[in-house]
């Protein structure tokens, strides 16, 4: 029997592990490396890391929580690859089947893509022949305007793209994509819960597995984007900020019926 999967979403900045709130504020959260070692003893199932660093940014912070150089992103995840024992994604900034090739050579399962997706999507089709569908998370940031449209955006939020979030899944899924990562950009770090709607709306037309991600701040949550469509719930601040984080959201999630590995 398939098990519903509880997946951690660490993001990445200059180095540093940061959380999100509305993908405006970052705050320091720790280490990457210490953090995949502290994953590894907890009940989840997965790790996505994002690298949501800037290019022609950087950071004047303490660098004691910093990893190798901002330059060396691949240093990073090999790094936490070492010591993951589980599934693990890595995104940010790929932009061609190289960068790709790099990601799995330095220890990445599976890649997640979004701008580099959307504005060229036969890198979608070339990753999934050259490496597998499955191996191919395609990122999906969503963002309601005032009168409830919802928007695809991509550069970290900052560009709009025109596209409806339906349709472009649909080409996602046709142009190889093997998972979506479906995010709310207006839920982010809010912990009011998974934008529903939206959940309904892709998890209706996708003929993949759909991995719900922003907003969680209960448990509860957990079961609500699973009961609207989703196939996996993915959160990140909650598991900095809560005990147990991983255990209670599986005890939840198996009361409510949902079969996941306990």
């Amino acid at each position: 029997m398939l098990r519903t999967r509880l997946i951690p979403v660490l993001l990445l900045q200059n180095g540093l592990l940061v959380r999100s709130e509305s993908f405006a504020v970052h705050q320091v959260v720790g280490n990457p490396i210490h953090e995949a070692k502290r994953f590894n003893e907890w009940n989840v199932d997965e790790l996505i890391y994002l690298d949501i660093s800037r290019d022609g940014t950087y950071d004047f912070r303490r660098d004691d929580h910093k990893v190798k150089s901002l330059s060396a992103p691949m240093e990073i995840l090999e790094e936490v690859s070492k010591t993951c024992f589980m599934p693990l994604t890595w995104g940010g900034r790929i932009r061609s089947v190289d960068d790709m090739r790099q990601c799995f050579l330095h220890g990445a399962d599976k890649i997640a893509i979004n701008s580099g997706a959307f504005r060229n999507p036969e890198l979608i089709t070339a990753g999934a022949k050259l490496f597998g569908s499955q191996a191919i998370v395609v990122c999906v940031d969503v963002k309601r305007h005032a009168d409830g449209r919802a928007e695809v955006f991509i550069d970290g939020g900052r560009e709009p793209t025109g596209a409806d979030p339906v349709d472009w899944v649909r080409s996602a899924i046709d142009a190889g994509a093997g998972e979506v990562l479906l995010q709310s950009l207006d839920r982010d770090g809010t912990a009011r819960g998974y934008d529903l709607e939206i959940i309904r709306a892709v998890a209706s037309v996708s003929t993949v597995p759909v991995i719900a991600l922003g907003g969680v701040g209960r448990y509860e949550h957990y079961v609500e984007g699973l009961r609207a469509g989703a196939d996996a719930v993915a959160a990140a601040n909650i598991f900095h900020f809560k005990e147990l984080s991983d255990r209670n959201a599986k005890r939840t999630m198996n009361k409510a019926g949902i079969t996941v590995r306990l």
